[in-house]
């Protein structure tokens, strides 16, 4: 071993016998001591675990009910503060099989944060991009580089990474709403950045309009203020209200029944969030839609390149990823990792089953990599 690499070697190979893999001999084992010397490990013994006929996602599929996390979120809330340090009273989805980090996917983070009635969560910035997606509760305000935006029970918030943001809660009950961030990719690929902001919002921020000043500019469907014809690589619009989702959503259903081709499929009407700057998706790697199956409707089996991570927004059914199957109702949590089948059904009992879904394909699409099979009609 040379003295500029005379350190132990974390490489440890051994020769065997077997299909595509060289005769087990004194020279291969020699040549293999000399590999592990020089750090060095031959493409032969690794082929199956680098190049596997299809994707072998090291997350697992997973369920969070809503109800626990909602009570175990509300007892941090009586005996864990906000403030700098914390930062934010958040509680991560932990695969699995993801080693304990607190990582729902290897490409993304899902959490659900907590603020308790008058309290502050401080302002900082990441290069991380983020989104807020509320399923039930209202009367918090997030701040975002002093842009008051309500939040309220289906209401998105995305928000493009490098972006001061605080929160306030204006109401007398606590709340709980989910945050969805890149933050196993940007950890993964050593490209993150934090920076603290000021320690509190100024009173001038600490309103609760009705509509945002994003909103006022940018929520205008099919129309673009000609003062701002740059694209932008992040949404510039802060809050896509619930009232137009289910709208969209009730219609596509609506356009079906009448005999129009409108949906994913029969009784699967679906809606992604977009970039009103390009049309593109509101965050440069994450996806984020709305799905809704009427009474009794089934989604179509899918795989693709990547992971979601799906909240139940309202309603009651089944899902199936890969071999697990539950039993689903408002608020749960599941995580559907790369190219492993999902399939949905609304119970028949039930109007609807809406699911809220994001996912990492933007990044895949992006270097080209993004691939999917869907079972035919």
């Amino acid at each position: 071993m040379t003295t500029e690499n005379a350190i132990s070697s974390p490489v440890k190979l051994s020769a065997v016998a077997g299909h595509g893999q060289p005769e087990p001999t004194p020279a291969l084992e020699q040549l293999y001591r000399g590999f592990e010397q020089e750090m060095l490990v031959p493409l032969w013994t690794q082929i199956g675990d680098l190049m596997p006929a299809h994707p072998q996602s090291k997350a697992s599929a997973h369920l969070w009910r809503w109800d626990r996390l909602v009570e175990l979120a509300g007892e941090a809330g009586r005996i864990v503060p906000v403030g700098r340090g914390g930062e934010r009273r958040a509680i991560a989805l932990a695969n699995p099989s993801l080693g304990g980090r607190p990582f729902a996917t290897p490409t993304l983070w899902a959490a659900i944060q907590y603020l308790m009635p008058g309290e502050d969560a401080p302002e900082h910035r990441h290069t991380q991009h983020a989104f807020r997606f509320v399923v039930e509760g209202e009367g918090v305000w997030t701040v975002v580089n002093g842009d008051s935006v309500r939040m309220s029970r289906g209401d998105f918030l995305p928000q493009g990474g490098w972006n001061w943001h605080a929160h306030h809660n204006a109401a007398s009950k606590p709340m709980a709403w989910i945050d969805g961030l890149d933050i196993p990719f940007a950890y993964n690929t050593e490209s993150q950045f934090f920076e603290f902001g000021r320690d509190a919002i100024s009173p001038a921020e600490r309103i609760s309009p009705e509509f945002s000043r994003s909103e006022r500019l940018w929520g205008h469907p099919g129309l673009r203020p000609v003062s701002q014809v740059q694209d932008q690589p992040t949404s510039p619009l802060l809050a896509y209200r619930w009232v137009n989702t289910d709208k969209a959503l009730n219609e596509q259903l609506a356009l079906e029944a009448e005999g129009h081709a409108a949906t994913l499929s029969p009784g699967h009407a679906a809606v992604r969030y977009t970039n009103p700057t390009n049309g593109r998706d509101v965050l440069p790697t994450i996806r984020c839609e709305m799905h809704r199956l009427r009474s009794g409707a089934t989604t179509r089996t899918r795989r693709e390149v990547g992971s979601s991570v799906f909240q139940v927004f309202d309603g009651q059914g089944t899902v199936k990823v890969g071999d697990r199957q539950w039993q689903v109702r408002r608020g749960d949590m599941f995580v559907v990792p790369s190219w492993q089948p999902f399939t949905a059904q609304c119970d028949a009992g039930q109007p609807s089953l809406d699911l809220f879904r994001f996912s990492d394909t933007p990044i895949f699409e992006a270097v080209h990599a993004w691939r999917e099979q869907v079972e035919p009609a």
